[in-house]
């Protein structure tokens, strides 16, 4: 199989209270894995494209192949792929108790004006996604940060083109239903504002460091 579940590296009730075990783990074990399942079945029958998915990480296939997929199968690698990309970003950059600091700081409040500016422009970004989506902190080529949101399974990566947005993500929110809807019910600002308390701004600073010109 091109692609296999990774680990989640914590226990399913490590976010509570903020994010609850139950939701976790259905949304680790069932819709992270559907994604998976679901993207390995197009490309069972797609050698050319299982060895391209294979020769790097799934926002690599995003990011260098998506746009070339052929258009019958096009649809079903961009949904699935990028569920697989989205969420496997997405259980690394939580964890209780970090602090933002350092280099991301700094180059958040250069970049918004300040941490809670930036807080407010993801906020709204995340609540104002009509439908399924997600919220993204970006780097840009330029250097600078940006906050964009996409579309189902999108990720910048994808481009302008096919995402809307571009840019290399340092965080992002799932704001699907399935994301919140046991503990918050239709509480999306709710389930936003708990997301500040389980970043692993310790992750998403190191993830900076290593991409920022």
């Amino acid at each position: 199989m091109a692609y296999t579940l990774p680990e989640l590296g914590y226990a399913y009730d490590a976010l509570e209270p903020h994010f609850d075990a139950q939701t976790m783990e259905i949304h680790y074990s069932k819709h992270h894995q559907a994604y998976i399942n679901n993207a390995n079945a197009v490309l069972e029958n797609s050698p050319e494209l299982a060895e391209l998915a294979a020769q790097g990480c799934p926002g690599s296939f995003l990011k260098n192949h998506l746009a070339n997929v052929p258009a019958d199968k096009f649809t079903a690698l961009r949904n699935n792929i990028g569920g697989h990309t989205n969420h496997s970003l997405f259980w690394k950059s939580l964890k209780k108790g970090t602090t933002l600091q350092g280099t991301l700081k700094a180059a958040i409040e250069r970049d918004f004006g300040s941490v809670e500016a930036f807080k407010a422009e993801f906020e709204k970004a995340a609540a104002t996604r009509f439908g399924s989506g997600w919220a993204w902190l970006v780097l840009l080529n330029d250097g600078k940060l940006s906050v964009v949101s996409t579309a189902n399974q999108d990720n910048p990566l994808m481009g302008k083109e096919i995402a809307g947005c571009e840019g290399f993500p340092l965080l992002g929110l799932d704001v699907w239903e399935h994301a919140y809807y046991l503990k918050f019910q239709n509480r999306r600002p709710d389930y936003i504002k708990e997301f500040w308390n389980v970043v692993n701004w310790d992750f998403v600073n190191e993830r900076f460091e290593k991409n920022a010109k």
